[in-house]
């Protein structure tokens, strides 16, 4: 059996690749392989595709692939990157890694909203630049999570893990929105409402739902209308959540306080786009999953996935559309 990596990876998932006797070919770099040069070295001598999000697995891609392919593993959460008509179309088994990453996801949105809240951007830039003198009783404020209501699209692993973790801070009412109400919101004592419903009411919006024809762009003008002009939006979902010309805008317009983006449309987000020239907006570059152990997870699980599909078996992260 042989298997193409699309990038370097952590080693978990190549080490249990070889003791399984898989032949390995690895793209040997941490830049995503160009599309063209994917098409080239497939041709028809891979049984397997362990692939990445930035990796556009599409109708050329598995021409060149052919009918030896059997398995495309994708080392994300996301799979909007494959294209499942096509793949399907070939009775190719697609798998992701969706039951890992939840847990740092999670945690990094919090470390966000508390950046935020705290001004912690402001304030480094402020020793850095020498404008620390003395203590001052005006300087620097913030605002504290207690008693504050914190909205959540999206309460699967990642917006349930959030609104865990936000229960510590004391936090005043979490409510969520989604396709349909969850009985595991009980557990965190989450209350569901419709978006038009929750968004005047929050003080913080979290984004941590998948990128669908119903999601994208659905926050925009006249969602951040709908805001609270104190409100703060976190994304650590997908850039495509967000239209980011209103969400500039409304930043600008002091229409929202604050954003943190951790996703955007493109990425990486180019230097000189109007979003990186507010002072009300952070974005860090898509590093949400970016622990050691949720990578080398990652990486496992990716391997993991491909040999049971290679065996003939269903895979844990199978995807079903």
């Amino acid at each position: 059996m042989r298997v193409y990596i699309t990038r370097r990876i952590p080693t978990p998932g190549i080490e249990l690749l070889k003791q399984k006797e898989i032949e390995l070919e690895i793209w040997d770099s941490d830049e995503p392989i160009p599309h063209s040069e994917l098409v080239k070295v497939l041709h028809n001598k891979f049984d397997g595709l362990y692939c990445m999000l930035t990796d556009t697995i599409d109708k050329e891609v598995l021409e060149s692939a052919g009918s030896r392919l059997k398995a495309i593993c994708t080392m994300s959460v996301g799979y909007e990157h494959l294209d499942m008509v096509e793949i399907n179309k070939r009775s190719i088994v697609a798998a992701n890694c969706s039951t890992v990453s939840s847990d740092c996801v999670s945690e990094f949105c919090v470390t966000l909203i508390l950046t935020l809240a705290r001004r912690v951007i402001d304030a480094y830039n402020a020793v850095k630049a020498g404008e620390w003198t003395t203590w001052k009783p005006m300087w620097l404020l913030g605002f504290e999570l207690i008693d504050k209501t914190v909205g959540i699209l999206g309460l699967g692993r990642i917006g349930f893990g959030i609104a865990q973790r936000l229960q510590a801070f004391k936090v005043k009412k979490i409510c969520y929105t989604d396709m349909k109400e969850v009985p595991y919101a009980a557990e965190v004592n989450a209350t569901f409402m419709t978006l038009d419903q929750m968004l005047p009411v929050c003080d913080i919006v979290c984004i941590a739902c998948n990128l669908t024809d119903s999601t994208r762009g659905l926050f925009n003008k006249s969602a951040f209308d709908k805001m609270k002009k104190t409100a703060v939006l976190v994304n650590v979902s997908r850039g495509g959540v967000i239209n980011h010309d209103d969400l500039y805008i409304a930043l600008k317009n002091k229409n929202i306080a604050m954003a943190a983006l951790d996703v955007t449309v493109p990425e990486p987000l180019p230097v000189k786009h109007q979003l990186m020239s507010l002072d009300n907006c952070i974005i860090t570059p898509h590093v949400a999953s970016s622990t050691w152990e949720a990578r080398n997870a990652m990486s496992l699980l990716t391997a993991e996935n491909m040999l049971t599909i290679l065996g003939g078996n269903d895979p844990l992260g199978r995807i079903r559309v």
